[in-house]
């Protein structure tokens, strides 16, 4: 069963059906896709293909996403969890998006604290890896303050509008 999380102000749940449309929202934003090495959705069936590929990636062991919602307020505002999910090495990589109306307020934050928690205290992770556009100063920021330690640069790792982007490479390890 998919695990729910609770914050203060959030509700970390399983991504559903219903969920398309939210997705849509933060993906057919071009101000979230420009530092995602995602291409701007422009149909909604390409966000019915996201929740199934979520579904799948956990099913199969190999990713974990949850939806982020907002306490009493119906539907998601993005979404957060781990890619590249290694159960043998202990290790997976963080993603996060969400819609910018909601930016600056916290919530990424707050999510953030919660699902690094959860991958070590539930999954058993010794290192959760992320990997971050340079140009996005409000992400390296993020995982700066959230303890992440700055590893290097991948050089044109990322494409996005079929152009390459160097990227930084960031971990944070558990400590027990």
């Amino acid at each position: 069963m998919f695990p729910t999380l609770e914050t203060e102000r959030l509700l970390l749940r399983e991504i559903v059906k219903n969920d398309a449309e939210g997705i849509f929202s933060c993906f057919s934003n071009e101000n979230v896709t420009r530092y995602y090495g995602q291409e701007t959705l422009v149909h909604i069936e390409q966000a019915e293909a996201f929740v199934d590929f979520f579904a799948n990636s956990y099913k199969e062991k190999k990713g974990m996403r949850w939806g982020i919602e907002i306490k009493g307020h119906q539907g998601i505002i993005g979404t957060m969890g781990f890619n590249a999910w290694s159960p043998k090495h202990k290790r997976a990589e963080i993603g996060y998006e969400i819609h910018p109306e909601y930016w600056r307020k916290g919530f990424t934050s707050e999510a953030l604290s919660k699902v690094i928690q959860y991958g070590f205290d539930e999954l058993a992770l010794t290192r959760i890896g992320a990997v971050v556009f340079i140009d996005n100063e409000a992400s390296n920021k993020l995982l700066i303050k959230a303890g992440f330690h700055n590893e290097g640069i991948l050089r044109g790792y990322m494409y996005q509008n079929g152009v390459a982007y160097d990227t930084n490479m960031y971990s944070i390890l558990n400590k027990n």
